[in-house]
């Protein structure tokens, strides 16, 4: 695949972001196209979340709870009641948010970003059918809506994480851009966590040693096979994970390459494949899955948007050893991506996130379908 010319790629960027934003009419996938590992089942949760991307859960006792989607073009976050692994209704608790594709949960109250904002639903757990009007956290966050829908979460400390991409595809950023950071729940005391991050998406903490692992989206137009999307791992506080002058550990950027070199910076734990838009991730901690599945990472794989051969468009798990080092990956969840006699592709769904629930099971949001699956171990 050869570069493209700046004008072509700005209008085929236009062109993808405008399909994305109008996913809220398309199908969820028919459950037997979806292929999952001997012994599991995967059903649909719910189809009534347009849009539908990262996701969190709210209060949850006794198998009765409620989950939290945002969403992309529908510009709404959504409240899924649970009750034993099933959804009973949809609520939807804000519209006309900017892109607010990260939500976060805390103590009984909702977080939410969009864009440039990150906003709070106090008491939300007992007010889904009447939400409150949302309180501003900060609106100190970049305001381009290039990679500007921010993936946020609450880690083990405490403190609320936001990752803020660059509006690019490639170029130098500014100091607000291309970084993960933190800041305490009233969004003071910011401060960053990782540098060189061209498009993180997913994040989550590891059961072992609570470190951060964030998924981080590769540049495009170098061709259908470089570079990788990243896994990445956070040792410690301001490490620099290459971009924009080196890309998965070990390919120098064509343009801003001769600037700096790629041992300068933090190699990723694992390269995920070209171009698969490698979204949310998870660590798994359940006990319903078999023992090896335990502290594994899943991955969900929103799929390319200009490869030749398309790739993605599936969840697949990371295994992670006890010395937290990557083992090998696998496919989890496929079917996402269809192909006919003829060889001809169709995307029947696009996976956003993943998240376990505390009885074992795996959610898996699908923003093209507006959907939500649950795959459960069931021998």
């Amino acid at each position: 695949m050869k570069p493209w010319p700046a004008a072509a790629l700005t209008a085929a960027l236009t062109a993808a972001l405008t399909g994305a934003f109008a996913q809220a009419a398309h199908a969820a996938v028919p459950i037997d196209s979806l292929r999952v590992p001997q012994g599991f089942k995967i059903e649909l949760l719910t189809d009534a979340v347009p849009g539908a991307r990262a996701m969190a859960l709210g209060r949850y006792e006794s198998g009765k709870g409620v989950l939290y989607v945002g969403s992309m073009g529908a510009g709404k976050v959504y409240a899924v009641e649970l009750d034993q692994g099933k959804a009973q209704r949809v609520h939807t608790l804000a519209s006309g948010l900017a892109l607010p594709a990260g939500v976060a949960y805390r103590n009984g109250q909702l977080f939410v970003s969009a864009v440039s904002r990150i906003v709070r639903f106090d008491a939300i757990d007992d007010r889904l059918a009447n939400p409150p009007s949302p309180e501003l956290v900060t609106d100190k966050l970049p305001s381009e809506s290039h990679h500007g829908a921010k993936f946020i979460g609450f880690g083990p400390d405490g403190l609320l994480y936001v990752a803020i991409g660059v509006p690019c595809n490639v170029c130098e950023p500014s100091a607000a851009h291309g970084i993960i950071q933190r800041m305490k729940p009233d969004g003071s005391g910011a401060e960053i966590v990782a540098r060189g991050v061209r498009n993180s998406v997913g994040f989550d903490w590891s059961p072992v040693d609570r470190a951060l692992w964030f998924s981080d989206n590769g540049r495009d137009m170098l061709g259908d096979d470089v570079p990788s999307d990243e896994l990445n791992r956070v040792q410690q506080p301001g490490q620099h994970f290459g971009f924009p002058y080196c890309h998965q550990g070990d390919v120098a950027d064509p343009q801003f390459g001769e600037k700096r070199r790629c041992s300068e910076f933090v190699a990723p734990a694992a390269k995920l494949g070209a171009h698969v838009a490698s979204l949310g991730l998870r660590f798994y901690v359940g006990s319903q899955f078999p023992a090896e599945y335990r502290n594994n990472v899943f991955v969900a794989e929103h799929g390319s948007w200009n490869r030749s051969v398309k790739s993605g468009y599936r969840v697949v798990r990371v295994v992670v050893d006890a010395q937290q080092k990557v083992v090998r990956e696998e496919p989890f969840v496929q079917g996402f991506l269809q192909l006919d006699a003829g060889g001809r592709e169709t995307v029947l769904g696009r996976p956003a996130d993943v998240l376990p629930l505390p009885d074992g099971s795996l959610l898996v949001s699908d923003d093209l379908g507006g959907a939500i699956y649950r795959v459960r171990y069931a021998p």
